[in-house]
């Protein structure tokens, strides 16, 4: 996040900079977000400084690519 923008609330999604991974804001733990991945599974623990809101055009394009990878999984 940059100098002036708010922290993401829940349902945002946003990616984790400090681990370069994607999800959707899932709560807050003390002074962290908490972010679970698109695909579900296991939260983390997430410094607000560190997610940057993401935009439509590249939501998609992530969203687009795990569908693909769980339909490859299933074949």
């Amino acid at each position: 996040m940059t100098e002036g923008e708010t922290v993401p609330g829940v349902g945002a999604a946003v990616h984790d900079t400090a681990r370069d991974l994607y999800g959707r804001v899932a709560g807050r733990e003390g002074p962290h977000l908490r972010v679970r991945p698109f695909s579900g599974g296991r939260t983390w623990d997430a410094d607000p400084e560190q997610l940057r809101p993401l935009g439509q055009d590249e939501l998609l394009r992530i969203l687009v690519a795990e569908a693909n990878a769980r339909s490859r999984r299933e074949r």
